[in-house]
């Protein structure tokens, strides 16, 4: 029960009191806020609120609310409540508790620990009890026109949290904020107004409710009222003016970063004009605000996105019309949240050392800025807080307060003691002890620190000195520790209590308490009277001894405590009086103390509360006070416990009576202070000081005497040395403080005083004091200080600055000119203390006018000087120098220097060159020349043609003369000049240089051809003509015309062709470009191109192509029959994109179905219409009709034939009719069905009658009838009367009625009836393979006989043939052979008859004959005749034929057709051809093949003198030269290669033939190998010549020497030849391995596995088509080499002005004929290719080597491109490159050669564009096919109808076991099996839209480019001879042509020997 309350008691006192001041490094850290609760706080009596507040620190801080006032704030039950984690909690309350002492408060939350405290911001708390309010729309009054604000208006006592969220229309629109576009006609203001612009009639009729939102509850709700608009007519003009008065001087808020909006409530008529201006801050100026995307102007009103501060400001907006004006201020205030820190957050500093804090802040406004330490103010507003010398008491939290009216912000900083001293700190110390009376004790404290501390003892407080019983004693051991003891002998009980030890020094303090406690009765010591101040909080612990002690309470007038809140007592016996008053506290307090046994102990402390004095603010007056008035001003203190002791002090000091201050006190509680007169040293400030006993307060008043300036220090004149730096002090005192200024005299005598120059940095004026660095004669003069303050009219004083100076020149150095041969004044002029002497220095020697009487010399006396004149008389070159003029006097001397330039016409400028030039400039450097000492202000830079005069002729440049470089720039290319060049000074020109001639180079044509004109030829064709352009545009020589074309619609670049120049002035050119499409608009434009380049295009020209005929038929074509004669026909246009022309109208083809085959059958009816109707047609049949669009171009496309059939009609009547005697009373009648029958017949009706008796007589009107059914075609009539005559006829009849009769018989019933045939004679039409009977009804009595005959042959039944029981005779599944007659033979006694049959059998035709008729390069003319004995008719033919190496083609003519001509074939190709007819049955047999070629040959080389025509830097190619075998040139392949070079540069790979090509960039006189490779259709010719380039002079060079002597290491007798060396050895190797091979072939013919044996049918024949391969076996199975591929260098190929073709472009990839291998992109770019090609794919049964069943499937994958070039590394990539061996890739066939590739193991090295190289395997022929390289993509077979079946160009070279070749014409100069000739690349006018390429032109060498085949080995290394030089093989190849080389060609060619070598050497 004791101890707990002591050790509370004894906790409370150490946190009551002052904190021990630790070290630096304690490891303590004063709070910090982590969560601070916000500036506002407002929340509903429904909700509620919560405010969070937790800081860190070291220990952890304790978290306290407080008031504004700094009165703790506890909990007040059901409305406020403090949590223990630091959280203030206001819960949910009815509105009748609501207390604005709780809710309407400022809070602050406090952070403490033992190193400080802190505060958070304000906290501004507002509950808002929830109300019931009503929102209304007003009406607005507006002028027409004008703008319109419509306001909502809002209760006040909730327009703090209500706020304006739409604006809603009576139509249902509804504006918001964020939706309102700015320039739209409704805008939501964010101050929640809907603004109107443009009024108009209209809107008076709309009404509006504007929708608020209440921010804390979230509820929303519509106005009350709905406002309108109340629109005003003006009958007049009405002036501008504000629509209310309260918008006058407007201040609007906003906060940073949010829109604002500011209005300008203004109306008038007419409509005014607004303008916004923001004033300059501090000034009148006002600026218009500039409007861009962030400040718009809406109507009246100002919209700023994102404010920001600086929009802040005073702005003007002023209103105009033409009536008058107004102008509406509105101040602006952008806010922006207040933040702050300090700076250094932390700092630890020394005792006695400064301590700097600084605040920095953020936001705006800013109203006060505040300090606080540890919670208490600090009275200091500066951002900077500043500790002189810290002391101990400075350790704590330091805060920054920023605050404006809405809010604060705050940061926080601690101050810690620095580690040089060391707060005191007990080591040891006692324990608390509970004694029996009598021993003594003993208590023990030690402590440490810097300085050391001393240590004293208290007992309850009370300090303890030495007497009798206790005895204090301390000492200070060698460590430094103070050791202090507190012995207290035969100690009793009331010696009893809390006892502390205090180790204390000047940088801080600690202590330690602990309780003695002595058994014994209570005792209570007495306690002393305790006096506080008023406000303050008592703390007393009541000083108990005695042990135990039961409990301890407090009374006051025999009350136990507490008797109020304020008062707090602990059992501890600690009573604590919050906020202590005198009236309610002050009194005796009695503390009793008790035991159990009830004994108690009484103590009395008497309180007396002091009221601490209260000065009431005073002043000297609001009035200025002047020198020499009185001023007074009286100190009341309101309050505070007298005596009072009030005293003055001025400035921190007591006052004297001598300073003519007197003091008279007033009353008991007022004293006044007078000053009369008043001084100047009466300023300042003036402190009240009022004292009591319970503290000190004070109040100062500042004094301002407001005092005229006087003189402290007034200036005098003074005089100083040049050059010394002068100071003139001028000082005045008053107040204000005055302010000095000085002037100086603007002439020589006072007066005209002006300012200094600003940018003097010489002259300075620095607290009235006159600074002049480096004093100059110009200083000298007269100057005025002033002093004035505002108080009277200030001082003045003119003082003067005299300065004493040698000889001085203002100039010190000057030039000076003079013309030579001219007289000249040199003067000087020395200013100075005279007397002056003056001498003159030439060049630094003594000037003698003496010595030359050119020189004259004369002075004159000047008030300032002296003036000294040197004269010359005549000027010459050598008095151009220095002279110097030196003045003298008493104080020192100086000089000047004349720098005489005697100036003459500068010297011609030299050295005149070239430094480059071009076409239309050149670039000139010269050395300049002696300038004649005047320096040459521009160079004339003069030229002119060579023709031309200087003269006439003449141009100039001008150049600045400090150039000695220019340019020429205004030349005309490819024309000579000579320049020459003058320099000019200010005296004049020089003479003209030496002149330079130059050429200018050659630039492409400047100018377009002219006249260009397009018109269409044909269909697919369009001539272009043009001439040059102007002369003076060519800029060189032309060399020819690119023409570029296109279609108008498309936007790909054009194509070009190329065409020669003609030489003939003004001649026209032509060009034809065919292929192209029908009836389509192409643009075409020429540029001319010299050797530099193309020139500009010619506009564009548009041209149709002709007409041609429509490519599609009409569309959706329909029959309908109408009668039985006519059926009407419809259809639908094609569309216009495929009529290729403009449609002249249709044709509708039309027949019989069953005659269609037949054109005879057919009918055309011509018309214009998309209807028409077909007449005259027969009935009941069914037709077939076509309908085609037709052009002017010719007949279209026919549509699918249709089929209609007309309608039924009466039918003709039956075709025959027969009456037989079948008894004396019936006859069988019978008939042939109507030839016509017009439809279905659905029934015969037999007429008969009696005949008349009498010749005359009527016959009977009535006939019988009887009707027969359809298929019956007799009928007997019986009942007759016995030999009476009866006349019988026929009808026939169908749905639609009854038919004509047919022709009547009579004839009479008869007992005697002959044999009769009822069946008539017939021709019977039957199917091959199909059954017939032919009909034989017979009559007679008695029966007869019936024979039949076949063919005049008795019948004889058979198993097909029999006579069927009624007479018939019945053939099953006929043949032809049964076609013929058949007859039928009947007789009986009374007659006999008979009836004949021809039976025809229709079968398919017999093959039909063929017979060529004539050939042409592109046709082939037949004659088609069919087989004599076809019965049945043809419907047609068909034709097939095939080229050489190509695919089957069919086409089929009419029956009629007797001669056909196949065209379009290729040129010199050889064709297969056969033909079939057919007829309804089906197709006959083929005929038999006809094998024949289109006329035409491969190109034909020309002689080297006629084609090639040589220059220094090219050469000329005269194309026309080829001769084209009869077949069109298609196009050349250039290339040349130095002599030596192994490599050869392609030039193009694609001329075009005609005219000449130039092949440009050759080195002069250097020996060159052209290589030109002409194609056609027929073939390729390859032609080498060899040619040596001119000299520059244009002269020849001689051959170049043998290199014999290099080529070997040994020497070689000069008897032997080295080339018929070289030539015989090879000879013997090729002879040797040729043997070698002849003998392997031999024994594996028979021998050896299957797949290795050599076969007869090896023959190379890469294009014998589908069925072909090519066999390259190997004794393994395959090829083992590893293919690595080294792309050489990309090369670029010229360009053809916009297209980007070459080689690759041309080359296609993807169709492959007869052949099912494609390529698969999605295969690996790098795959390996297949070691063994039959582990890739095995032979399926029954399929053969060379068949197209053997055909790789696995598709082509990647291709190397045709005409690349690539390096075979032999086993590994690693090999040297060099030893490579050369391969080149050829042309492919387009597919076809129905060859697909096998793929070997092989690696191929990466190449950039993924593509990688390939080796043929077994049973594959090597096909590559033309692809486009630059992307390698697959395409569709575009060119297969062009390039028909030509195989590899150079087939013979690659796979035949060749060696290098070099001219090698076509392979057909070898007869073998096949001719395999070079395709060519599509044409140039060829629609390329698949070459997109943009980098084909920089594809690598190994790509693309159509590398020749000379100096390399092709494909396969077996039986190669390899080793052999270029040069051996050619004389190899020479030495073999006139021999047996034709016979072994005709043996097959199978070893390899070389075709011709073309070689001319130029």
């Amino acid at each position: 029960m004791w101890r707990s309350p002591l050790l509370a008691a004894s906790l409370l006192l150490l946190v009551a009191a002052p904190t021990a001041f630790g070290a630096a490094d304690d490891g303590s850290m004063g709070p910090v806020f982590m969560r601070e609760p916000p500036n506002r706080v407002d929340f509903s009596n429904t909700t509620g609120a919560q405010v969070e507040c937790s800081a860190r620190g070291s220990p952890a801080p304790e978290i306290i609310w407080v008031r504004a006032d700094g009165t703790a704030v506890g909990d007040v039950p059901g409305l406020r409540q403090v949590m223990p984690n630091g959280n203030l909690v206001f819960p949910p309350f009815r509105a009748e508790d609501y207390r604005q002492e709780v809710h309407a408060q400022v809070y602050v939350c406090l952070a403490r620990n033992s190193v400080g405290s802190i505060h958070s911001r304000d906290v501004h708390v507002r509950a808002v009890v929830s109300q019931y309010f009503v929102t209304e729309a007003e009406n607005e009054y507006v002028i027409r026109g004008n703008s319109a604000v419509m306001k909502c208006k809002i209760p006040s006592f909730v327009s703090d949290f209500v706020s304006v969220e739409a604006w809603i229309s009576d139509t249902g629109e509804t504006y918001t904020v964020s939706s309102s576009q700015h320039d739209g006609k409704y805008l939501v203001l964010p101050s929640g107004e809907l603004h109107i612009r443009d009024v108009g009639p209209e809107d008076g009729y709309k009404s509006y409710q504007c929708r608020t939102k209440h921010r804390l509850t979230g509820e929303t709700r519509l106005s009350a009222t709905k406002g309108r608009l109340v629109i005003t007519e003006p009958s007049t003009s009405v002036a501008p003016k504000l629509k209310d008065v309260q918008y006058t001087g407007i201040k609007a808020v906003a906060r940073g970063g949010s829109m604002l909006m500011m209005t300008c409530m203004v109306q008038g008529f007419p409509v005014p004009i607004f303008r916004w201006y923001k004033f300059i801050e501090g000034t009148t100026r006002k600026l218009a605000v500039p409007l861009d995307d962030r400040v718009k102007q809406v109507s009246g009103t100002l919209i700023i996105k994102e404010a920001k501060v600086e929009d802040s400001g005073k702005y003007l907006c002023v209103v105009n019309n033409s009536v008058g004006g107004e102008s509406v201020e509105t101040v602006l205030t952008v806010t922006a949240p207040l933040s702050a820190t300090v700076e250094p957050e932390t700092q630890t500093v020394d005792f006695g050392r400064p301590a700097v804090f600084t605040c920095n802040f953020e936001g705006n406004p800013v109203k006060t800025i505040g300090w606080l330490k540890d919670g208490k103010n600090l009275n200091h507003e500066d951002a900077t807080l500043r500790i002189d010398s810290v002391k101990k008491e400075d350790k704590g939290m330091y805060q920054c307060f920023v605050r404006n009216d809405q809010e604060s912000a705050q940061a926080c900083a601690e101050l810690k003691l620095g580690g040089r001293f060391e707060p005191p700190q007990l080591r040891q110390t006692f324990a608390e002890e509970t004694l029996q009376p009598g021993p003594s004790v003993f208590l023990k404290c030690v402590a440490s620190g810097n300085p050391t501390p001393e240590i004293t003892w208290e007992l309850d407080g009370k300090k303890l000195t030495n007497n009798d019983r206790l005895q204090v004693g301390q000492y200070v051991t060698v460590n430094g520790d103070v050791v202090s003891h507190l012995n207290v002998s035969s100690i009793i009980t009331n010696d009893g209590g809390l006892y502390k030890c205090i180790a204390s020094s000047k940088v801080g303090f600690t202590e330690h308490a602990a309780r003695v406690n002595v058994y014994g009765l209570p005792f209570i010591r007495p306690m002393e009277k305790k006096a506080i101040v008023a406000g303050e909080n008592l703390f007393v612990t009541c000083p108990v001894a005695g042990y135990p002690i039961e409990n301890i309470v407090w009374e006051r007038d025999g009350r136990v405590l507490p008797i109020n809140r304020k008062q707090k007592v602990f059992p501890n016996g600690t009573l604590i009086i919050e906020n202590v008053e005198r009236q309610s506290d002050q009194a005796t307090y009695t503390c009793v103390a008790r035991n159990s046994q009830g004994y108690s102990a009484r103590g009395t402390l008497e309180v007396q509360v002091m009221v601490f004095p209260k000065i009431s603010p005073f002043s000297f007056g609001d009035e200025p006070i002047y020198y020499g008035q009185a001023a007074q001003a009286t100190c009341l203190v309101t309050e505070g416990d007298l005596p009072l002791e009030i005293t003055w002090s001025f400035q921190g000091s007591n006052l004297s009576t001598q300073m003519g201050i007197s003091t008279t006190k007033v009353g008991r509680k007022a004293s006044l202070l007078l000053i009369d007169p008043t001084l100047p040293g009466h300023t300042g400030n003036y402190t009240c000081t009022a004292k009591n006993k319970a503290g000190v307060a004070n109040l100062t008043a500042k004094l301002n005497i407001y005092v005229p300036p006087r003189w402290i220090l007034e200036p005098t004149d003074k005089a100083f040395a040049q050059g010394s730096n002068a100071k003139v002090e001028c000082k005045a005192d008053g107040f204000p403080k005055p302010q000095v200024t000085w002037k100086k005299a603007a002439g020589v005598v006072p007066g005209d005083y002006k300012d200094f120059k600003a940018n003097d940095p010489n002259v300075k004026v620095e607290e009235g004091t006159l600074s002049i660095t480096n004093i100059q004669k110009a200083n000298e003069g007269y100057y005025l200080c002033e002093a004035t303050n505002g108080i009277g009219s200030g001082l003045s004083a003119v003082m003067l600055i005299s300065v004493q100076a040698p000889p001085s020149f203002e100039i010190k150095l000057r030039n000076q000119t003079s013309r030579r041969r001219e007289p000249t004044v040199l003067q000087c002029e020395a200013k100075g203390e005279k007397p002056i002497g003056i001498l003159w220095n030439m060049n630094n020697k003594r000037l003698d006018p003496k010595s030359d009487s050119r020189y004259t010399i004369r002075e004159e006396i000047l008030p300032n000087g002296v003036l000294s004149d040197l004269s010359i008389k005549r000027t010459e070159r050598s008095d151009s120098a220095l002279f110097t003029c030196v003045a003298t006097n008493a104080f020192g001397s100086d000089d000047s220097s004349i720098n005489l330039i005697v100036q003459e016409v500068p010297e011609a400028p030299y050295d005149l060159k070239v430094l480059d030039k071009s076409g239309r400039s050149v670039q000139l450097s010269w050395e300049p020349p002696y300038d004649g000492n005047s320096p040459i202000k521009k160079y004339s830079l003069e030229y002119k043609i060579s023709k031309g005069t200087w003269e006439s002729d003449i141009d100039r440049v001008m150049v600045p003369g400090e150039s000695t470089v220019a340019g020429i720039f205004n030349l005309r290319p490819a024309t000579t000049y000579s320049i020459r060049i003058v320099g000019e000074n200010e005296i004049g020109q020089s003479e003209p240089s030496d002149t330079v001639t130059i050429i200018t180079a050659e630039e492409a044509p400047s100018g377009p051809p002219t006249d260009v004109k397009v018109e269409p030829v044909d269909q697919k064709t369009l001539k272009i003509s043009w001439k040059p352009p102007d002369r003076d545009e060519w800029n060189g020589e032309i060399l020819g015309y690119y023409v570029g074309y296109k279609l108008s619609s498309s936007d790909k670049p054009y194509l070009f062709e190329t065409v020669e120049f003609s030489k003939e002035e003004g001649k026209e050119h032509h060009l034809q470009i065919a292929e192209l499409k029908t009836y389509t608009q192409y643009s075409v434009v020429v540029q001319a191109f010299n050797k530099v380049g193309a020139g500009p295009m010619s506009e564009e020209t548009r041209q149709y192509t002709a007409e041609g005929i429509p490519e599609q038929p009409p569309q959706d074509t329909t029959c309908t029959t109408l009668t039985s004669q006519t059926i009407r026909v419809s259809w639908v246009s094609p569309s216009l994109s495929s009529a290729n022309g403009i449609l002249k109208g249709y044709k509708v083809i039309y027949g019989p179905s069953d005659t269609w085959y037949d054109e005879n059958t057919k009918d055309t009816k011509i018309t214009s219409s998309s209807e028409t109707i077909l007449h005259g047609l027969q009935k009941y049949t069914n037709y077939s009709m076509m309908v085609l669009a037709f052009t002017s171009g010719g007949d279209g496309v026919k549509s699918v034939p249709i089929h209609c059939q007309t309608e039924q009609d009466a039918p003709e009547p039956p075709s025959a009719l027969k009456a037989l005697v079948m008894s004396d009373s019936s006859i069988l009648v019978s008939w042939k069905p109507p030839e016509q029958p017009n439809g279905i017949v659905t029934q015969y009706t037999v007429y008969y009658r009696e005949e008349a008796p009498v010749e005359g007589e009527a016959k009977d009107a009535t006939p019988k009838s009887q009707k027969v059914p359809p298929f019956q075609m007799s009928y007997e009539a019986s009942g007759l009367k016995k030999k009476t005559g009866y006349e019988f006829w026929v009808t026939a009849s169908t749905n639609i009625g009854e038919g004509q009769q047919s022709k009547s018989v009579i004839l009479a019933p008869s007992t005697r009836v002959p044999a009769k045939v009822a069946s008539f004679d017939d021709t019977f039409t039957a199917t091959y393979k199909e059954d017939v009977k032919l009909p034989c009804l017979a009559v007679g009595m008695p029966a007869p006989d019936m024979q039949w005959k076949v063919k005049g042959t008795i019948f004889q039944q058979n198993d097909r043939m029999r006579q069927l029981p009624e007479g018939s005779l019945l053939i099953k599944e006929v043949t032809r052979g049964d076609a013929g007659e058949y007859s039928c033979y009947v007789e009986n006694s009374f007659g006999h008859d008979i009836v004949t049959h021809q039976l025809v059998v229709h079968a398919p035709p017999h093959s039909p004959q063929v017979l060529l008729t004539s050939t042409t390069t592109s046709s082939i003319t037949m004659k088609l005749k069919p087989h004599a004995t076809d019965t049945a008719p043809l419907h047609g033919y068909t034709i097939h034929y095939k080229p050489e190496f190509g695919e089957w083609e069919t086409v089929q003519v009419g029956s009629q057709t007797t001669k056909y001509t196949l065209e379009n074939l290729w040129c010199g190709t050889r064709y297969q051809i056969y033909v079939t007819a057919y007829n309804g049955i089906g197709t006959g047999e083929r005929s038999d093949y006809l094998n024949t070629r289109t006329k035409g040959s491969k190109p034909v080389i020309p002689e080297a003198t006629q084609f090639i025509e040589v220059s220094t830097n090219s050469i000329t190619l005269h194309l026309s030269a080829w001769l084209d075998g009869g077949c069109p040139m298609l196009y050349f392949v250039v290339e040349h290669k130095k002599k030596h070079q192994q490599e050869w540069t392609q030039v193009s790979n694609n001329v075009k033939p005609g005219g000449n090509f130039v092949v440009l960039d050759l080195d002069p006189a250097n020996w060159y190998h052209l290589r030109v490779t002409a194609h056609n259709n027929a073939g390729f010719a390859v032609a080498e010549f060899e040619f040596a380039t001119l000299t520059i002079t244009g002269a020849t060079i001689a051959p170049q020497p043998e290199l014999r002597g290099k080529l070997f290491p040994f020497k070689i007798p000069e008897w032997l030849d080295l080339e018929v060396f070289v030539a015989l050895a090879a000879t013997v190797v090729v002879i040797f391995v040729g043997i070698i091979v002849i003998c392997v072939a031999v024994s594996r013919r028979s021998r050896g596995p299957e797949n290795l044996r050599l076969r007869d049918d090896v023959v190379y024949n890469q294009g014998a088509g589908p069925n072909s391969t090519m066999r390259k076996q190997h004794p393994q199975g395959g090829f083992t080499d590893e293919l690595g591929y080294i792309a050489p260098p990309n090369r670029k190929l010229p360009p053809v002005p916009g297209s980007n073709y070459n080689t690759c472009d041309r080359i296609k990839r993807g169709t492959m004929r007869n052949s099912n291998a494609t390529w698969d992109p999605r295969r690996h770019m790098y795959e390996e290719l297949s070691m063994n090609p039959h582990q890739a794919r095995r032979m399926m049964p029954g399929q053969q080597p060379g068949s197209d069943e053997n055909v790789h499937q696995r598709g082509m994958e990647d291709e190397i491109c045709p005409y690349a070039t690539f390096h075979l590394l032999g086993f590994r990539e690693e090999m040297d490159p060099n030893k490579a061996m050369n391969f080149q890739t050829f042309p492919h066939q387009n597919g076809h050669g129905g060859h697909a590739h096998s793929r070997n193991s092989s690696q191929s090295m990466p190449r950039a564009n993924g593509r990688y190289s390939r080796v043929n395997g077994p049973n594959s022929a090597f096909s590559p096919e033309y692809d486009d390289p630059a992307n390698c993509e697959p395409e569709e077979d575009q060119y297969g109808s062009q390039y028909g079946p030509y195989g590899a160009p150079y087939d013979h070279y690659g796979s035949r076991n060749s060696v290098s070749r070099r001219s090698v014409g076509s392979a057909r100069n070898l007869p073998m099996n096949g001719s395999p000739e070079p395709p060519p690349p599509p044409p140039r006018n060829h629609d390329n839209s698949f070459n997109e390429s943009k980098d084909s032109n920089e594809i690598s060498e190994a790509e693309c480019d159509r590398d020749q085949l000379v100096n390399r080995s092709y494909g396969v290394k077996g039986n190669s001879r390899e080793g052999m030089s270029t040069e051996e093989m050619r004389k190899l190849i020479e030495r073999n042509e006139a021999g047996g080389f034709q016979q072994q060609q005709h043996n097959g060619g199978n070893l390899g020997l070389s075709t011709t070598y073309d070689t001319v050497a130029v």
